[in-house]
């Protein structure tokens, strides 16, 4: 049945499955009755009450009823019956977005204040891209994670509130303690290539350098740069940082490692941007600037939800089957525990 045809309320599926109906009937009356013979393969308990006579069942009119009433349930069940709800209108975009979130051994690195508390690099990204996936209802968002090897975490989906789920549920060093910022983005471009969406966007976020992998970054970004796929690159770490050691306290740059330069590069060759997130505020405005540079779009699809009925008929037939079985079978129980 054609969605746009249906009307909110009660609809059946397939109504022409409603010509069952007299099958039964028809069966009994038309067909010739079998041949007797002289030993029978199967040993059913009520045999005798029904070979007798054919139409001695029928003296029992609970029995009737309840076969009558079981065989109209499993044809209500046959035609589908269902709820048709209300027309909701789902904003769709053109766009497939990409979050590679880096998740190497360096994201432990604790040099982010959010709130009033020292935190890791990798809790202040979940907290801050997590809003970030939860505002961009409307486009497909995906999520990877890479550490010394990429791998998707959650495919394209409109189901934003997952995607920050399970990127909330990321751990350091399941992918690795080191970093392939090349394969994340060689990753990104197998899984875009035959997306049909007009923009397609990258933002890769990772606080070192290439240090695995099997496809150098930049020859990476080639291959984004011919698919089209705009590349945001962020790079996270503070500049400074208060250790303690043998001889006291002293400052050391946590991000010593970043490869800047690199991911610069990478963002210029697909026409995309490099953002430097030196703490948890500063990485929030970038993505709140991300939201300004690749803004949702309104355009929306009107969908039904439509939701099947058919296993209440199927159900309540099972049980009255059920009941008719024991009320058959009962007697003839009592009658042989009676003969013993």
């Amino acid at each position: 049945m054609d969605e746009a045809q249906l009307t909110t309320g009660f609809a059946i599926g397939w109504p022409w499955l409603l010509a069952l109906l007299p099958l039964p009937w028809l069966l009994r009356h038309l067909l010739p009755e079998s041949p007797a013979r002289s030993m029978q393969a199967l040993r059913v308990p009520w045999y005798g009450e029904m070979a007798g006579d054919r139409k001695a069942w029928l003296r029992r009119p609970l029995l009737a009823s309840v076969a009558a009433v079981v065989w109209i349930l499993l044809v209500a069940a046959a035609i589908r019956p269902q709820w048709v709800g209300e027309i909701n209108d789902l904003p769709v975009t053109g766009r497939d977005l990409l979050l590679a979130v880096d998740i190497s051994g360096s994201m432990d690195t604790q040099d982010m204040v959010l709130g009033s508390r020292v935190v890791n690099r990798l809790v202040a990204v979940k907290q801050v891209a997590g809003e970030f996936i939860q505002r961009r209802r409307g486009d497909r968002v995906g999520l990877i994670l890479f550490g010394s090897r990429a791998y998707l975490q959650t495919p394209l989906t409109f189901d934003t509130e997952t995607t920050a789920t399970l990127l909330g549920e990321s751990e350091i060093g399941l992918a690795g303690r080191e970093t392939a910022i090349g394969d994340a983005i060689g990753l990104a471009v197998k899984r875009l290539r035959e997306d049909a969406a007009s923009d397609r966007v990258l933002i890769l976020l990772t606080d070192g350098a290439n240090t695995s992998g099997e496809v150098q970054p930049l020859q990476a970004a080639e291959f984004a740069a011919r698919e089209g796929l705009t590349i945001y690159t962020v790079g996270v770490g503070a500049d400074e940082m208060m250790v303690q050691d043998f001889f006291g306290s002293r400052v050391v740059n946590p991000s010593a490692d970043l490869d800047e330069d690199t991911l610069q590069t990478i963002a210029e060759r697909t026409g995309g941007r490099y953002f430097r997130a030196r703490d948890a505020e500063g990485l929030a405005d970038i993505y709140q600037l991300l939201d300004e540079l690749e803004p949702v779009e309104s355009d929306v699809e009107a969908i039904r939800p439509v939701d099947e009925l058919f296993y209440w008929p199927l159900g309540l037939a099972y049980l009255l089957a059920l009941g008719a079985g024991v009320l058959i079978l009962w007697p003839n129980r009592q009658s042989g525990m009676a003969a013993s």
